[in-house]
């Protein structure tokens, strides 16, 4: 049962580590984007991410706190991708989007650091808390950072999107090594009992 979560979960990182970062490598493509384009492409992040962890939520056998934080920040990431994707170039609109990447980016790391904190069973649970650690930094930076352009929020939201889609990427590589030594060695165990 522990290596189909874990099957689970290595797919679901490498997904995730791919998306994030080519949406990351799109942001850093076109530099300084006009705000509808900026916001679209930060809209769909936190709609596909929100997506997941709401999934994880309801899907993955983890603690009741767990399960909880996952669902906390995939609704809302949610409502934050509806924001973002309802963005018109208003003035105020480069520090909104600021705000609702930095809240997402908080969110996400806050869940996985709880989920490497909190599943003592998780295969190389430490990958969780570092990738979650690389996001909360990440929101914490594009909250206190005065963006005052959407080239500067691009810039810095680009960037943090590659490193936490490469920290997901080295995620769901490390858990899915994880995973095959434990079948292999849940294989081996059920062809010699005697062993045991």
């Amino acid at each position: 049962m522990k290596t189909l979560v874990a099957q689970r979960l290595w797919r679901w990182n490498l997904v995730a580590g791919l998306l994030t970062t080519i949406i990351g490598v799109m942001v850093l493509a076109w530099p300084g984007p006009p705000i509808l384009i900026a916001s679209t492409l930060f809209g769909v992040y936190l709609l596909i991410s929100g997506l997941a962890e709401l999934t994880v939520a309801f899907t993955m056998h983890r603690s009741a706190a767990t399960r909880v934080m996952f669902f906390i920040s995939g609704a809302t990431s949610l409502v934050l991708a509806i924001l973002a994707l309802r963005l018109y170039g208003n003035g105020y609109a480069v520090p909104l989007l600021a705000l609702w990447l930095g809240i997402g980016f908080l969110l996400q790391g806050s869940a996985g650091v709880a989920a490497g904190i909190g599943a003592r069973n998780l295969p190389d649970r430490g990958w969780y808390i570092v990738a979650g650690i690389v996001s909360v930094i990440a929101g914490i930076v594009v909250l206190v950072w005065p963006f005052d352009s959407i080239t500067a929020l691009t810039l810095a939201a680009g960037i943090w999107l590659l490193v936490i889609g490469i920290s997901q990427l080295v995620l769901g590589f490390q858990t899915r090594k994880a995973a095959s030594t434990a079948h292999r060695f849940l294989d081996g165990s059920a062809e010699h009992p005697a062993a045991q």
